[in-house]
C-alpha cells in the first residue's frame, strides 16, 4: 500500500533524488535519465517523464525490492526492474543496510551510448577506469523497461566483476556505494568513452597489462585518505 503524502518515508534518500536528479541534464538528452537511492529494502527514484528540475521530495516515488511503490505522489521510472535486479542482485536482497550498492546513475550520455551502439566494450586503457572495473562490459539488449532487460545488465556486471556497464543499442548503468560517487564514476566512464573513440580513429589503443590495474587499485583504496 503507498502513502502518496507521507514526506517521511525515506526523507534523506529522497531528497537526495531531488538534488542530483539535475546532473542527469548535463550527462543525458532530454529525460532520458534516471537514478536511484537506496536505504535497505527500499529505493526512492526519479519520476518517470517529469524534467529533472520539475518535483520535489514529496513526489519522489519509493519503491521496494519487490518492485512495489510504496510512497511518492508521482509514477516511478520505467526502468525500476533494472534498478530493482541490481540491488537485489548485489546483496541487497535481505535488506541489510550497507549491504550492496547505495545508488545506480542510468544514463544516454552520447559517448558512453556511442560504445553501446557499437556493442564494445571499454577496455582498460587508462588507470581510471578502475573506478568501475577492469573493463565495462556490454549487457544484452531487451526492450527497456523489462524484467529481461534488468536481468541482462546484472549479468554482464556479474560477469565482469565491474560497477558499470553499457546496454546494446540503449545506453550506460552506473552503481555505486553512495549517489555521488554514482554520478561521479558514470562522468569517468563517459569520458573514457570518449577517449577510447578518439584514439581508436586515429589508431589501435594500447591496453594497461593486468599488474598495473591491480597497482590502481591499491593505490585508490588509500586516495583521499
Amino acid at each position: 500500500m503507498s502513502d502518496d503524502t507521507d514526506p517521511t518515508v525515506l526523507r534523506e534518500a529522497r531528497d537526495a533524488v531531488v538534488e542530483y536528479a539535475p546532473e542527469l541534464a548535463r550527462l543525458t538528452p532530454g529525460r532520458t535519465g534516471n537514478l536511484s537511492v537506496r536505504d535497505g529494502g527500499r529505493f526512492a527514484v526519479t519520476p518517470t517523464g517529469v524534467a529533472y528540475d520539475a518535483f520535489d521530495t514529496e513526489d519522489v516515488p519509493v519503491v521496494n525490492l519487490d518492485g512495489e511503490r510504496v510512497a511518492g505522489r508521482m509514477k516511478p521510472s520505467s526502468e525500476v526492474p533494472m534498478h530493482r535486479h541490481i540491488y537485489r542482485g548485489f546483496g541487497a536482497g535481505d535488506a541489510v543496510e550497507g549491504d550492496g550498492p547505495g545508488a545506480i546513475v542510468h544514463t544516454h550520455s552520447p559517448w558512453a551510448t556511442t560504445m553501446a551502439v557499437l556493442h564494445r566494450e571499454l577496455p582498460p586503457i587508462h588507470y581510471m577506469i578502475v573506478a568501475v572495473g577492469k573493463r565495462v562490459p556490454v549487457a544484452e539488449y531487451a526492450p527497456y523497461g523489462t524484467e529481461e532487460l534488468a536481468a541482462n545488465v546484472v549479468a554482464a556486471m556479474e560477469e565482469a566483476n565491474a560497477t558499470a556497464s553499457f546496454i546494446e543499442n540503449h545506453g550506460l548503468v552506473v552503481t555505486a556505494d553512495d549517489i555521488e560517487t554514482a554520478l561521479e564514476h558514470t562522468t569517468h566512464v563517459e569520458d573514457l568513452s570518449r577517449l577510447y573513440l578518439q584514439s581508436s580513429a586515429v589508431g589501435d589503443p594500447t591496453e594497461l597489462p593486468e599488474a598495473e590495474l591491480d597497482t590502481a587499485i591499491e593505490q585508490f583504496e588509500g586516495y583521499g585518505q
